[in-house]
């Protein structure tokens, strides 16, 4: 099943550099995209949504969103050194579909680049993932995991991990980035995914940092909380805490 989104969606999003919403060690936030309480047995994880008002035919031209997390690589690192690829995921609005939710690696040699997809859910639709209760997706790089490496030379939109690392082992992993811009798919035209404990080749996530007023922003404060657990009334109500905390 090809989505949709490969020609439309990635075109918007043009994921190279994005541009930051909120910074932290070795990751940013982007687009529609805030941390929350709780996480996965963690304080907090990432929330990344997608939304399309009026539904594919009237978002694409204005209003489609989507939110996703960027990872800091290393210098050097090769695609076919990149050993673990993992989260555990929570839908919260709708469900997998529309190629979203999914890993992204950017890969060059030199003279061709793309992105690699790895996409989240199960196999080989990628659809019907349930909803508030978390999931853990294992290794996505281990040998007959199908990804998508369709952007590249002799590439093909079901790749098992094996094959994909014999023809692109020698690329160059230039970013990573965890994204979801599948709202178009959904019945309700919102996708809605939090995440926690992220595997970066071995490098995990729990998104624990803490927090800045800049979490109350995008309607943050309504799911951000006091170190009590208590609610906010408001917007304003969550900055002053912040800046004040009180």
């Amino acid at each position: 099943m090809r989505f949709l989104t490969a020609a439309t969606v990635l075109g918007l999003l043009a994921i190279v550099a994005p541009v930051n919403e909120a910074l932290a060690s070795g990751y940013s936030l982007f687009g529609d995209a805030q941390i929350v309480s709780p996480g996965n047995n963690s304080a907090q994880a990432a929330q990344i949504r997608s939304t399309c008002p009026g539904g594919p035919g009237i978002c694409f031209l204005s209003g489609f969103t989507f939110g996703g997390i960027d990872f800091d690589i290393p210098a050097g690192l090769t695609f076919g050194n990149f050993l673990t690829l993992a989260t555990d995921y929570k839908f919260t609005d709708g469900t997998c579909g529309g190629g979203g939710p999914r890993f992204q690696l950017n890969v060059t040699n030199g003279t061709n680049s793309g992105n690699i997809q790895v996409y989240i859910g199960p196999p080989p639709n990628y659809t019907f993932c349930p909803m508030n209760v978390y999931q853990s997706t294992g290794d996505l790089l281990e040998g007959a995991n199908l990804i998508d490496t369709s952007q590249l030379p002799a590439g093909a939109f079901y790749d098992p991990y094996n094959v994909a690392v014999t023809k692109y082992g020698t690329y160059q992993v230039t970013g990573v980035q965890l994204v979801t811009d599948g709202g178009w798919s959904q019945l309700g035209n919102l996708q809605t995914v939090h995440a926690d404990n992220v595997d970066i080749n071995g490098t995990i996530y729990t998104f624990d940092e803490p927090q800045t007023k800049g979490a109350c922003k995008k309607s943050g404060w309504e799911v951000v909380t006091r170190a009590n657990g208590s609610e906010f009334k408001n917007q304003g109500d969550c900055v002053q805490y912040f800046n004040t905390g009180r």
